[in-house]
């Protein structure tokens, strides 16, 4: 609680440098003409370091009063959630190139009200004039941002303190979603909070990335021999107390890397292992992720963001990201989301300043998602099954594991579940208050390539229907 009442203390002495009217944005250079309403800008976290948090906000379609709020939170750790989860995911509009916008027909702001926060500070537009700071950022620094963020938000945002509140995020975000959760929890404030929902996430290191051999195997990525040697020479753990660092891996398993790198093509994209590529947008290899979800053992899976054909079924582009990219860095955007760049030239998908925390990555978010359960707080699981990052099959035993050792009763027990006289995915839920589902032909990004059936998803996790 004394971290608690620290916190608390900071909140209060500012709101930070711009009010509410003063982040509206009138309009997006290129977008199409809407009526819900758009923010963005900035909330200081530290008024003597300079820290503060950027974000975007779209309110609702329509019945704006009446829906839930959600925080998303991309991750990385270190990558943004303006560039990712707005602007290539989920958000009301994705770039087509040449500076345009257009309409994503399948939005999360159908249904609720969204923040995009950029986090941790040195992501994206977020910014701390001290740049040391960067130097030293943990989950445990990450998760008190976020926790003032959110409390200083409402201050410029009074109208939605009292509205249900659910916080959602993917990757890396396994860690930082449970543990703003839990500090909103600890802390007795009203943030009315009913819910996370964790997406493709890391939850424990271990066993997400030791679940990665037998993914592979089972999607005929990988022989039956370095299926075999993989599961038995490399450990992951290990791997990560070593530094991630190639050179330092035993004689043995620096062979079962070379022959990953044989076996899985360097077309073969290990965020959505059945995509095709993308050759088309102005011969861009843009370095869009530095996600260290990805230990350099599994040599496969690039940091480029792989070549795509332009267009894949259900009209998705597969070039989004670089265009979001241009898009992010043109000026008359950044004036119009009343952003800035500071210590840095460039808008960049992943932070190129900020030192994370690799240690971090060990540390299990089993017990503290197992607390919010405990709380009252619902609990959604989620996976595209494309995913070789942080495959389903790791993530679906962990999530069981919980209910077993929560002693929650199977309440639906694995079926699938249809979205539109289709399969969706899959579901089970324990309890009424733990779910987990997987989204058909998703990948790390569920939104970007399955964005109706992830829209059908996100639907039932903000008004509490059963998937059917």
């Amino acid at each position: 609680m004394a971290v608690i009442c620290v916190l608390l203390m900071q909140i209060f002495r500012a709101v930070g440098s711009s009010s509410k009217e003063e982040d509206k944005i009138l309009s997006l250079p290129g977008q199409p003409k809407v009526s819900f309403k758009q923010y963005a800008g900035y909330v200081t976290i530290n008024e003597r370091q300079q820290r503060a948090l950027f974000y975007y906000f779209v309110e609702a379609e329509r019945d704006t009063a009446s829906k839930p709020l959600v925080l998303w939170l991309n991750g990385g750790p270190g990558c943004s959630s303006l560039g990712a989860g707005a602007f290539s995911e989920h958000g009301p509009f994705r770039p087509s190139g040449k500076g345009n916008l257009v309409r994503n027909e399948y939005s999360w702001n159908k249904e609720a009200n969204i923040i995009y926060l950029e986090s941790p500070v040195g992501v994206g537009f977020s910014y701390s004039a001290n740049a040391s700071f960067y130097d030293s950022v943990n989950d445990t620094i990450t998760a008190q941002d976020n926790f003032i963020f959110m409390q200083k938000w409402f201050i410029k945002f009074p109208e939605y303190r009292n509205r249900d509140l659910f916080i959602a995020g993917e990757s890396y975000a396994g860690h930082y979603v449970p543990q703003l959760a839990e500090l909103v929890v600890q802390s007795g404030l009203q943030f009315n909070l009913k819910g996370i929902a964790l997406g493709n996430p890391l939850l424990d290191f271990s066993r997400d990335s030791n679940s990665r051999g037998d993914y592979y195997w089972s999607h005929g990525l990988i022989s039956d021999s370095t299926h075999q040697l993989l599961n038995s020479i490399c450990n992951a753990s290990q791997l990560l107390r070593e530094g991630i660092i190639i050179g330092s891996l035993s004689p043995a398993c620096k062979t079962v890397t070379v022959q990953l790198s044989k076996e899985i093509s360097d077309s073969i994209n290990g965020y959505d292992v059945t995509a095709d590529v993308c050759i088309s947008y102005e011969n861009s290899k843009l370095k869009l992720h530095n996600d260290l979800l990805r230990p350099e053992f599994l040599v496969s899976l690039s940091t480029q963001l792989p070549n795509h054909p332009t267009k894949a079924p259900e009209n998705i582009d597969l070039c989004v990201e670089e265009k979001a990219l241009e898009y992010l860095n043109k000026k008359d955007v950044q004036e119009a989301l009343h952003a800035k760049l500071v210590g840095v030239t460039n808008w960049t998908f992943c932070s190129p300043v900020l030192q994370y925390d690799i240690e971090n990555l060990e540390i299990s978010m089993i017990d503290v998602v197992g607390s919010l359960v405990t709380s009252g707080i619902q609990v959604m699981v989620y996976s595209g099954d494309q995913d070789s990052v942080v495959p389903f099959t790791g993530t679906r035993t962990l999530v069981n594991d919980l209910a077993k050792k929560l002693r929650l009763n199977t309440t639906t027990t694995y079926r699938a579940w249809l979205e539109d006289k289709q399969v969706g995915g899959w579901t089970q839920v324990y309890g009424e208050i733990l779910r987990f589902a997987t989204i058909r032909g998703g990948s790390h990004m569920t939104p970007l390539s399955s964005p109706k059936r992830s829209l059908a998803l996100f639907k039932t996790f903000v008004t509490g229907d059963p998937l059917i």
